[in-house]
């Protein structure tokens, strides 16, 4: 609820208190409970300090990547080095050799990414959200901050929300808990509109894939298939004799 506020209602003085009766709960029925919810917390409040924009300035690339960094890396830093659990990991060499079916998944995702984004980015004009880019810079700007953006949301709502709410919850509850937060914060980054519909399923899916896999190399890989695609449509929609190859 902490999160929704925050992200999407943008209430910092509810959300914030929301954040406080979570705590203060969580400290009456286990104290294992607080740690994990207070290293969530504190990955909430890291992000929620700074705008949540696209914007892809320099000035706001750094204010927002450092925010991004610190929402990852205290609660990564303070699980290993103060707790000593460990409990917050992010399994790259897995030596997990991906099965057929997961790379069917990956031409999946492409497909259901140009069959679901151009009629959402362009019908609503939710696109205008993004800045319009034409020159190599901007257009690499775009295309770094898509990308990063994708792995932070990994390594942030799954790698340490999901799996932090996973040592207490069954990986269903789990699962929907980190999504709403997942959704959230992309509906302050703005994915407005009816994207909850889509974004909400796909949290809850790659929580289900990185259950089974343990790999956050593949939930990457499936993320940024996806941002592929929304970057080839956020060029098309502002500049719409480029990539004409949408239907919408």
């Amino acid at each position: 609820m902490s999160g929704f506020v925050l992200f999407v209602l943008e209430q910092a003085i509810a959300g914030y208190g929301l954040l406080v009766v979570a705590l203060g709960a969580a400290g009456l029925i286990d104290q294992a409970l607080l740690r994990d919810l207070g290293l969530i917390a504190a990955g909430l409040v890291a992000i929620s300090l700074v705008p949540i924009s696209t914007d892809i300035s320099t000035e706001h690339m750094f204010v927002m990547g450092s925010a991004m960094v610190l929402a990852v890396g205290i609660p990564y830093s303070v699980s290993r080095f103060v707790f000593k659990d460990h409990a917050v990991r992010f399994p790259v060499l897995t030596g997990h050799r991906w099965t057929r079916t997961e790379k069917w998944y990956l031409v999946a995702v492409v497909i259901m990414g140009y069959a679901l984004l151009p009629g959402y980015m362009v019908n609503t004009a939710v696109y205008r959200n993004w800045p319009a880019v034409s020159d190599p810079e901007g257009i690499f700007r775009l295309f770094l901050g898509t990308n990063v953006l994708g792995i932070w949301d990994e390594l942030f709502f799954i790698c340490t929300i999901f799996i932090l709410l996973r040592r207490h919850l069954p990986v269903a509850q789990a699962s929907v808990l980190q999504a709403v937060l997942f959704t959230s914060f992309l509906w302050e980054l703005g994915f407005h509109a009816w994207a909850p519909a889509f974004i909400f399923p796909f949290a809850l899916v790659q929580a289900i894939i990185f259950t089974r896999t343990k790999s956050l190399s593949y939930i990457v890989s499936v993320h940024l298939l996806f941002d592929f695609v929304l970057f080839l449509v956020l060029l098309h929609a502002h500049n719409r004799d480029w990539f004409d190859i949408f239907i919408y």
